[in-house]
């Protein structure tokens, strides 16, 4: 069998290795150098005057932002629906309510006019408005942050950006991440930079960095013997692993490049193919890293649906994947409030990510050509 290309595997340049010895070297050291300068780095890509704590999990970023946030049990916290677990995953770790709502059409993402909608229901139902927005930015592409923003502004309500999979996407010019009170990140294998595993918590001030510090290393009060007044948590990231982090750094710039190099072959693959949409860009304002390449199949024009080509390509041993299955959709979360349409619903059911690592090789690319252009011909 022909190798497998994979849909977004890790892409190490074997320079990170320098670190990895730097913290081995140190390893009894006081001092986590690779942790501090991995943060410095961050805050310096981002561009704003931002804090950053760096994490052993981007949901790890997401629970303690929350946390930061103030979410208790009983709250309810408005998070998109067409996105991975992750994002709502750690409202349920605070006992806290997660309330759904739908994307729009342009950027696969929270639904500015059904998030107004949403609050002004939860309002008249609980007597209480939602504690929370976590707004996504699905593969890649940028919410749209303006109008987002503006309700949040208008209702008084905190936004946690879940910038997993937008890290080096930007809106009007500014970062992804650095839109929210809070932002998380990730470094997971397949994401834009890779730690191995682990994440990020965006903060705007230096006393939600050092909340967010202390939390994460067990809430232990400053005292000679171990004592908590907090519960806390073992979430930060270790001096290896942000070794790794400081190596990726290095090359995130070309990383960005080799991703939205993936999107436009996918255009040009695609052009001329009736009833396939590839997602791009709505408008200038917004700039993907395209993380992912995603396309959605109109089954009545082309005359396939997702499923046929996911199949037909995993015989040729190409990974490809369905889009994100909206959370409301979920049966862990069958009970939970849902506001919108059918947006997320009809993108899980027409779409498909296909290979978009940023290790994807010219022989990669022309194998992928042929499958979908002799599947086309069927």
């Amino acid at each position: 069998m022909r190798s497998k290309i994979q849909l977004s595997p890790a892409h190490l340049t074997g320079d990170e290795a320098k670190y990895i010895v730097e913290a081995l070297d140190d390893i009894n050291s006081e001092e986590d150098i690779n942790i501090n300068r991995f943060e410095v780095d961050l805050v310096t890509f981002l561009k704003q005057k931002v804090e950053v704590v760096a994490l052993n999990t981007g949901t790890a970023a997401l629970h303690l932002g929350l946390i930061n946030l103030g979410v208790e049990p009983g709250d309810e916290v408005i998070c998109q629906s067409f996105a991975l677990s992750a994002s709502s995953n750690p409202i349920a770790y605070l006992g806290a309510k997660p309330v759904f709502v739908d994307s729009e059409a342009d950027t696969w993402n929270m639904c500015p006019e059904a998030l107004e909608a949403t609050i002004k229901s939860r309002a008249m139902a609980t007597t209480q408005k939602p504690k929370v927005i976590i707004v996504v930015h699905a593969f890649g592409m940028p919410a749209k942050m303006d109008e987002i923003l503006a309700v949040a502004k208008k209702y008084e309500i905190p936004v946690l950006e879940d910038a997993a999979e937008g890290l080096g996407s930007t809106y009007k010019g500014k970062m992804c991440g650095t839109f929210g009170q809070m932002a998380a990140l990730s470094f997971n294998g397949n994401k834009i930079i890779t730690t191995s595993g682990g994440g990020a918590l965006v903060c705007q001030t230096k006393d939600q960095k050092d909340q967010t510090v202390f939390l994460s290393t067990q809430a232990r009060d400053n005292a000679p013997h171990y004592q908590h007044s907090h519960i806390g948590y073992n979430y930060r990231m270790s001096n290896i692993v942000a070794g790794i982090g400081r190596g990726q750094m290095e090359v995130l710039a070309d990383r960005i490049a080799a991703r939205r190099a993936n999107h436009a072959f996918y255009v040009e693959l695609f052009k001329d193919i009736a009833g396939v949409t590839v997602f791009t860009e709505p408008s200038s304002d917004f700039y993907s890293n395209h993380w992912l390449s995603c396309i959605t199949l109109d089954e009545s024009v082309c005359g396939h649906n997702r499923e046929q080509l996911r199949l037909a390509l995993l015989e040729e041993n190409i990974e490809t994947r369905p889009l994100w299955k909206p959370m409301h959709m979920q049966p862990v979360f069958q009970d939970a409030p849902y506001y919108g349409g059918k947006v997320s619903e009809k993108l899980f059911d027409t779409g498909l990510c296909l290979p978009s690592g940023s290790n994807l090789s010219d022989e990669d690319r022309e194998r992928i050509a042929i499958a979908v252009r002799t599947f086309f011909k069927k």
